[in-house]
């Protein structure tokens, strides 16, 4: 967060203070302490594994603590999430689907620490709202294209939870003509069709030898015309489902970050036309779509915010 606008969360009695910011990710996780100015610093990052997925978390929090005085941890998790019961079921990792008791899991580690929790797209949406393209806005939609996709709402000046924190969760919006399989059970999500590991392993159905979003962009932006066809198919699911949630939130500003958000024009020409033929109605036909322009780290400098216990969340 390289702005000036600190979070203010030193102590107040001048005494020592460890707070940790923690994204649980698809693949990823990424934890780092954060200073009295808001800013997440060396920041630790490890692949989920496909067992003891806890142990390696755990193991994380550890190191980047080292000993340190933890006083509160902010959690920005992939959802599906319950707020209430501090429980994760992200989805993309199968030993926690099921569900996952990840507050009291931390507060096991750092029993003196408040631990905040909340879901990814809500922790995007808070840094957003603090340093980004939503600062100054009291609505909009904030979204990360990555593994897979997420979303915040910011509502009247305020990051909506909503009933289970699951609010924004906009990967699993369904949208039309893609009648893909998703892992959550249902047919046509957008995290199904639109995200790096969905563009990805669509790409590889059409003949394509790669592995990852990142190559698909690579090879794409190589003139690899299943590359290409990809990110077209991917823009248009994100373009068509960014105009129907701008309908139905009333918002006129949409922020997309993460790592396949970054693979550029051959995925944003596509998205910005749907976008576009989406929103004919007169109150989002001046919809503005940005790209982020926060660092990789946004759900972390969000979890920071979180674990300030800052009045922005509702």
């Amino acid at each position: 967060m390289d702005d000036n606008r600190s979070l203010q969360i030193g102590s107040s009695g001048g005494g020592a203070v460890a707070i940790l910011a923690l994204d649980i990710g698809a693949t990823k996780f990424a934890a780092g302490l954060v200073d009295e100015a808001g800013r997440v610093g060396a920041v630790h990052r490890v692949p989920v594994p496909d067992h003891d997925v806890w142990e390696v978390c755990g193991g994380l929090l550890r190191e980047v603590a080292a000993g340190a005085p933890v006083t509160a941890v902010g959690i920005g998790s992939a959802g599906p999430v319950d707020v209430p019961a501090g429980i994760t079921r992200a989805l993309n990792i199968p030993q926690w689907r099921d569900g996952f008791a990840i507050v009291a899991a931390v507060g096991s580690l750092f029993p003196h620490a408040t631990v905040r929790f909340a879901l990814d797209g809500a922790c995007l949406a808070l840094a957003e709202h603090h340093s980004g393209a939503l600062r100054g806005l009291r609505n909009g939609l904030a979204m990360t294209v990555s593994s897979g996709i997420g979303g915040g709402i910011l509502v009247d000046g305020r990051v909506s939870m909503g009933r289970t924190g699951n609010a924004g969760h906009i990967g699993h919006l369904v949208v039309p003509g893609w009648d893909v399989p998703c892992a959550c059970g249902g047919f046509g999500c957008l995290e199904a069709v639109a995200s790096g590991m969905s563009s990805a392993r669509w790409a590889r159905t059409q003949g394509w030898t790669g592995d990852t979003g990142a190559e698909l962009a690579s090879d794409a932006r190589a003139g690899d015309a299943i590359a290409v066809a990809a990110l077209e198919r991917a823009g248009t699911a994100l373009g068509t489902a960014i105009g129907s949630a701008a309908a139905l939130l009333d918002v006129d500003t949409v922020v997309v970050g993460g790592g396949f958000a970054a693979s550029g024009e051959l995925l944003w020409a596509p998205l910005r036309a749907a976008a576009a033929r989406h929103s004919g109605l007169g109150f989002i036909r001046e919809l503005r779509v940005e790209r982020s322009g926060l660092a990789e780290g946004a759900t972390l400098c969000g979890a920071a915010i979180l674990a300030a216990g800052l009045p922005a969340v509702s």
